[in-house]
């Protein structure tokens, strides 16, 4: 009798890595929300004048670069998984 339920594996597939991976755009704006949180808490104590022009800019820049960056990285790891070995 197995300890895990393999109802939801396919075949072949290893039961540690049967759980579907975060999606990028989930952790990105994830980022965003954390990032414009403490921005808002840092400019309230008066640790920094920010300028709200300059950190949705910047957060957008960064967000971008990371949705992009991940959406390479899924997409080369999706490649990698779909080969079978044969040239």
């Amino acid at each position: 009798m197995s300890s895990y339920d393999d109802s939801r594996l396919a075949a072949g597939q290893d039961p540690e890595t049967a759980g579907s991976p975060a999606r990028v755009g989930t952790l990105v704006w994830g980022l965003i929300v954390v990032a414009l949180a403490s921005l808002i808490i840092i400019s309230q104590l008066g640790i920094v004048a920010l300028n709200g022009t300059y950190v949705l800019i910047g957060l957008m820049i960064g967000a971008g670069a990371a949705l992009i960056v991940g959406g390479l990285l899924s997409a080369r790891r999706r490649d990698n998984k779909s080969t079978s070995g044969k040239s």
